[in-house]
């Protein structure tokens, strides 16, 4: 295992800043995680030619597996206050409890490089990460701590290698920033991508926005940590095995978080120039539309700016373009009949976006789309006159 350790020692802080909103024109990105697109390419390889599969352990009793097994919803309805969501400043990501104390596992590209993270607990109070207790770049893994305010629900840690082929799979995460959101399926395969790396391959889906969060088998036990997907022709989606996690919990060594994130940092990329046209709405193009109507627009167009954002400035464009344009179609397919000005504001600015051939453009073409309405909606919520 390559566990890298900083200097720092462990210490405490009841302080609760508030979350900063990320930043519109240019949020900062996120640090990407390059060894891991690198082996789910190698495990999508795997997956294409339909090799490498097969357990890495011992397998769990046939008995044992139909005595206690869960459904979907058993699981999500224990699991769920133990899920959080941690976010930056122009990033989000998913993580879950493995200590009352405030302990909680997370992908290592889901903080890297972020000098200030809250997490997001179940009942929605806000905690700043204290520190790094330990982190395996090589298998994207982390353990963070905030200052716990009672005793927290936890997951427990399940024997990902009795995992098999075919075995029920369920993932807990955000994507999208859309909280707590279930999906199920089934563990494809097991791929051992290299000695020092197995894999699991899953058909749940796994969505920006969902890395770090847990994946179960069928007693509610975390098999797995969600931790990339693949789209090369078909969608495969990959987590990060319990067993590797369970190796970190036993050896933390404790790092402020300032000190990780300056370690972790990577450089800034060269992005366009940007020349931003963003639309002035008059208040009637709220007309028609909903309360209801108008949270699907925020909500919806908050999540897609808190997703595409750290991709763009990362340089990948055309992901930040299509995460967007998504949203749109959603947004439109979604809001009532009668909210017609926002449905024709998203749909003339993916008109408007289809007709460039830059993505960046076309990135900047549906943020500007969506400036434009959530200026329009703060407006109307703030009371303000025509």
């Amino acid at each position: 295992m390559n566990h890298r350790s900083l200097p720092g020692e462990l210490h405490d802080d009841d302080r609760r800043p508030g979350a900063a909103p990320p930043s519109r024109p240019h949020p900062p990105r996120r640090p990407v995680w390059p060894r891991l697109a690198g082996l789910v390419a190698a495990a999508a390889a795997l997956a294409a030619l339909g090799c490498g599969a097969g357990s890495s352990g011992q397998h769990a009793s046939a008995a044992s597996r139909e005595a206690a097994a869960m459904t979907p919803a058993q699981i999500a309805a224990r699991a769920t206050p133990a899920v959080v969501t941690i976010r930056g400043d122009g990033s989000l990501g998913a993580g879950f409890l493995v200590r009352e104390d405030g302990w909680i596992a997370t992908n290592f590209h889901v903080i890297a490089g972020m000098p200030d993270l809250q997490v997001v607990l179940w009942d929605q109070s806000e905690h700043p990460v204290l520190e790094v207790l330990a982190f395996d770049e090589d298998r994207d893994l982390a353990i963070v701590r905030i200052h716990a305010p009672r005793k927290l629900p936890l997951l427990p840690l399940g024997d990902s290698g009795a995992v098999r082929p075919g075995d029920p799979v369920v993932a807990i995460g955000h994507p999208l920033g859309l909280a707590d959101t279930v999906s199920n399926g089934l563990v494809s395969a097991v791929r051992v991508v290299d000695p020092a790396l197995t894999l699991l391959q899953i058909s749940a889906p796994i969505a920006p926005g969902s890395s770090g969060g847990p994946l179960f088998n069928e007693r509610g036990e975390v098999i797995g940590v969600a931790a990339a997907v693949a789209t090369q022709g078909q969608n495969l989606n990959f987590g990060v095995p319990a067993a590797y996690l369970k190796k970190l919990l036993v050896h933390p060594d404790p790092v402020p978080l300032s000190t990780f994130a300056a370690e972790t940092a990577d450089e800034e990329p060269a992005l366009p120039a940007v020349k931003r046209s963003v639309p002035h709405h008059a208040l009637s193009v709220l007309r028609g539309c909903t309360e209801g109507d108008l949270l699907v627009l925020a909500r919806t167009m908050d999540g897609a700016i808190q997703v595409g954002s750290p991709l763009y400035n990362e340089g990948d464009f055309a992901s930040c373009y299509h995460i967007y344009e998504g949203a749109a179609l959603d947004m439109e397919r979604r809001l009532g009949a009668a909210c017609r000005g926002p449905k024709q504001a998203l749909a003339e600015g993916r008109r408007k976006a289809a007709r460039l051939d830059d993505n960046a453009a076309q990135a900047w073409a549906m943020r500007d789309a969506f400036d434009g309405l959530l200026d329009v909606i703060l407006r109307k919520v703030h009371g303000d006159a025509e």
